[in-house]
């Protein structure tokens, strides 16, 4: 088991990722340095390789997919992610390490839009996108998390044992950070700094369709944590719909004793009841959920009980390595 993990999923960042896993290494001495080659076609994984840091390969395409194959294989008391781009400063990994071996955060998030970020990034699409994201998750599971797209975080070994990557591209970062919410994990914001890519090196993210995504996975992440709230609002609208066509068939029945409009009425009494069933199946779903985070807890303390074991050996092995 590594005391720290530094995660660098990558693909074709042959110009960044020497300096990215030596700056690492240089902030975390004893780290170990886990390079996740996502299909590279410029040589990546070798550069890194030649730096330094251990190299695995993941072969279907998509970040998601990458960090999925990270924490499966990957078993540490603390585990760093940053990106290959140098986008993001080595020397504050310290302070993200610390608040989880030293304050038991289970996800610390690298704060960058309360320092750098609308100086440094050119892209003002996506300056505006981070910046409704983060206003939309903060109002919707009433929350406080700063940054929610960053990709500089540190975890501890429940979150990343105890976490379903169910995405497979760049909107990873916000099913973090909805899990890390709704399951009421301590998480930590820290400032740090930003720098937008050196010139020769190219973003892969596409601000319109990989924005589009997020979009879409939020209010997925909603309607499955948040099922009453979700279904309740599908309900409110439904009947304020039913009500706004019946009122007017409701005020000729009363002023003439007839109802004229027998297909309005019929419509409407349809769209009030699935205004109901939509409710009723915000309350079951809840329900279920509900059960869901009991089973959560208790597959937490499962975990707790591995990570203790996990240690005892890592340290007797360290013990007989000292006395060798």
């Amino acid at each position: 088991m590594d005391g720290i993990a530094v995660l660098i999923p990558c693909y074709n960042e042959s110009k960044t990722i020497d300096k990215v896993v030596k700056d690492f290494k240089k902030a975390l001495p004893g780290a170990v340095v886990y390079v996740y080659d996502n299909n590279s076609t410029d040589g990546t994984d070798e550069i890194a390789r030649r730096a330094g840091a251990v190299v695995r390969y993941e072969y279907q395409q998509g970040k998601g997919n990458v960090i999925r194959r990270m924490f499966r294989e990957v078993d540490a008391m603390c585990y760093v992610m940053t990106d290959g781009d140098d986008t993001y400063p080595a020397e504050e990994a310290g302070k993200l390490c610390e608040a989880v071996l030293e304050r038991n955060a289970d996800m610390v998030v690298g704060d960058r839009l309360s320092s750098s970020y609308f100086e440094e990034n050119k892209r003002p699409f996506h300056n505006l996108g981070n910046s409704l994201v983060r206003g939309a998750i903060n109002r919707m599971f009433k929350s406080d998390i700063r940054d929610i797209m960053t990709g500089y975080r540190a975890f501890s070994y429940q979150f990343v044992k105890s976490f379903p990557v169910l995405s497979k591209g760049f909107e990873i970062e916000t099913e973090m950070s909805i899990h890390a919410i709704d399951k009421n994990m301590r998480v930590e914001n820290v400032v740090i700094q930003y720098r937008d890519r050196p010139e020769g090196s190219e973003s892969k993210l596409n601000t319109y369709s990989d924005g589009l995504r997020v979009i879409m996975t939020i209010l997925k992440l909603y309607k499955n944590y948040k099922p009453m709230g979700f279904f309740v609002w599908i309900a409110v609208f439904l009947t304020l719909i039913s009500t706004i066509f019946l009122t007017p068939v409701l005020v000729e029945y009363f002023e003439t004793g007839l109802v004229e409009r027998f297909p309005t009425l019929i419509v409407c009494g349809f769209v009030y009841m699935a205004a109901m069933q939509s409710f009723f199946a915000g309350l079951m779903l809840s329900t279920m959920k509900q059960k869901n985070m009991q089973d959560y807890e208790m597959n937490l303390i499962f975990l707790e009980r591995e990570y203790k074991k996990l240690q005892a050996v890592s340290k007797a092995g360290r013990n007989e390595d000292s006395d060798k």
